[in-house]
């Protein structure tokens, strides 16, 4: 069961990485008091969050990085902006680089990231400031020139990588993406907000605990005509049932797979990063025969024949809203 956390944007999943280490690496100029850390604290009460200050040199972050992995043994490493281009390299644990600067030196340079700089949150040692010089860009571009070097096929699957789609510092998702199959565009800036964490970060999250703990949840089948007004916008009860749903269902969306259309397809697409964004990664299925699905529940506009999934035809006397879906779930709790 979800509880609600003193912040309203944010609630807590106290089973959700339960007994789990979280390590995560800040940004530049930043420290392990940031507010990712205080979120990730907040919204998994019963994980225990690592969040190193690190030194402002790369390679002796690295180095405390390293040694970090091997006594702490993290089960979900996370990482922000430079954060995220140390958490590329940590090969051998599940990953999640969130808008990584791939490239930081240029990244330092196209900001003014030169000169003097003030640390962004307090940190341990109570110094404030840091200077950077040129020396020092050119060690931050060694240390990103080593990204991708022990890439395989294993760790294609161990890495998820989170791009803002209004980032206006960073934008290497092309670079990750010819490395990294499982990179995500989510709704947000280049700081990681609550809205951006809970609707982006914690569905990923999930996947990879789900992962770990090889836990099957009931499989919900979402048909997208369900989704929408006449205009094609997506309603908002219809987003907080998704919002709803995915915290204890597999949830997938279902679409026809027109053989005269294909754009179709990418309008689809589209359609579900603009209105349900990183919960429809990886869960989005074209087909015409919605009675082949194997799964517990189908919501659909009409009902599918013969299919093994329990029938939730919204529109119908039972269901006539997704407000009547989300009673209907609500009494369910997961089952």
């Amino acid at each position: 069961m979800t509880q609600q956390a003193s912040n309203p944007y944010v609630k807590q999943f106290p089973d959700l990485v339960k007994g789990k280490t979280l390590m995560y690496v800040h940004g530049f100029g930043s420290s392990g008091q940031s507010g990712t850390v205080s979120r990730l604290r907040t919204v998994f009460p019963n994980a225990r969050v690592v969040a190193p200050d690190l030194p402002v040199h790369p390679a002796e972050a690295q180095a405390l990085l390293s040694e970090l992995c091997t006594t702490e043994k993290p089960d979900i490493i996370l990482g922000t902006s430079m954060g995220g281009m140390y958490v590329e390299q940590l090969y051998g644990f599940d990953r999640i680089c969130m808008n990584p600067a791939l490239c930081i030196a240029d990244t330092m340079q196209a900001h003014g990231l030169t000169g003097t700089q003030t640390f962004q949150n307090p940190r341990l040692d109570g110094v404030q400031q840091f200077y950077v010089d040129k020396a020092m860009v050119k060690e931050y571009r060694l240390a990103s020139e080593k990204r991708f070097s022990g890439v395989n096929e294993e760790e294609r699957c161990r890495v998820f990588g989170l791009f803002g789609d209004q980032d206006d510092i960073v934008d290497t998702f092309g670079l990750f993406s010819q490395h990294y199959p499982q990179a995500i565009r989510f709704h947000g800036e280049h700081r990681i907000s609550d809205s951006s964490f809970m609707h982006s970060v914690l569905p990923v999250i999930r996947w990879i605990d789900d992962r770990q703990e090889k836990r099957e949840r009931h499989i919900v089948y979402i048909g997208v005509e369900t989704l929408a007004d006449s205009y094609r916008n997506a309603t908002s009860s219809s987003q907080k049932a998704v919002k709803m749903l995915i915290e204890q269902y597999n949830v997938f969306f279902v679409a026809p797979a027109p053989t005269h259309r294909p754009e179709h397809y990418a309008d689809v697409l589209q359609w579900l990063e603009k209105y349900i964004n990183v919960p429809a990664w990886g869960h989005t299925l074209f087909t015409n025969q919605r009675q082949l699905l194997y799964g517990d529940y189908i919501v659909s506009s009409a009902e599918v024949a013969d299919s093994l999934a329990t029938n939730i035809v919204f529109g119908s006397d039972e269901f006539k809203s997704w407000d009547d879906i989300i009673e209907y779930f609500s009494r369910l709790g997961g089952q």
